[in-house]
């Protein structure tokens, strides 16, 4: 649990509980609801369980008996190496937050949306809750882009039917595009747009076709690109020059 024991920003106007929750770094505010629906906050020292539950100014604020403020936004771009997992804690890999230089350990980040382990590329972190919640949010309609590369040549029936839509637990998940790389091994290469993704969902669809999934790498957030980021390395940003990217482009 992400504790902060030093007030930094005040609170100026009374807000529903869980943009306080995010406020203070503990997760977007769909994430932070388990932890109301719990019982582990409380405010001025009685249990809240309701979502509608508001805080105003004064109030004192409790997650499993500690203390929390809302802290200072920092806003991390991440190029994600194979191996490491999006979460804060993990009990079996080294996760994203666990690679960050010390100097932003402090800030309690976490991950806005999530990679899977063996798949590399460009990931947010943040403790911005209510950014988060707006990056990921399928109404923003930001779409990612990966390249991925399959385990053998992938044939125009199977392009034509990947672009169709594949049906995946009753749901038909259309990407926005899959389109061919002239990569070497060719034929084995395409980048493949998302707007809304579910989990595994580019590894699901390749295994439906008949293929598996040799590489895979997220290159694009919108319209932030990545570029020259190495892996693992990270860069701090500002909120406006983030959205900035996102929205009307840039490269990392």
């Amino acid at each position: 649990m992400r504790v902060l024991h030093n007030k930094k920003e005040r609170l100026d106007e009374e807000i529903r509980l869980n943009r306080y929750l995010a406020m203070c770094g503990l997760g977007s505010r769909r994430q932070v609801e388990s932890l109301i629906i719990s019982g582990r906050i409380t405010i001025d020292g009685n249990p809240v369980t309701a979502l509608s539950t508001r805080v105003k100014k004064g109030n004192e604020v409790m997650v499993d008996g500690k203390i929390i403020f809302p802290e200072s936004n920092i806003y991390l771009l991440m190029n994600k190496p194979l191996g490491v997992v999006c979460a804060v804690k993990d009990k079996y890999y080294v996760t994203v937050t666990g690679i960050l230089p010390e100097v932003y350990q402090k800030n309690h980040v976490f991950p806005v949306g999530r990679l899977d382990r063996m798949t590399s590329g460009l990931i947010i972190l943040t403790n911005d809750g209510d950014f988060a919640q707006k990056v990921i949010h399928p109404r923003a309609g930001i779409e990612k882009m990966y390249e991925v590369m399959l385990s053998s040549k992938l044939s125009d029936e199977d392009l034509s039917k990947w672009r169709k839509g594949i049906l995946i637990d009753k749901k038909n998940l259309k990407p926005v595009s899959v389109i061919p790389i002239s990569r070497k091994p060719y034929g084995q290469w395409v980048r493949v747009t998302l707007h809304e993704g579910v989990k595994r969902e580019i590894r699901v669809m390749a295994q439906i076709l008949g293929y598996s999934v040799n590489k895979l790498s997220r290159k694009r957030i919108g319209k932030m690109e990545l570029t020259d980021l190495p892996f693992g390395s990270v860069k701090a940003v500002t909120k406006e020059n983030i959205w900035e990217m996102i929205t009307r482009g840039g490269k990392v």
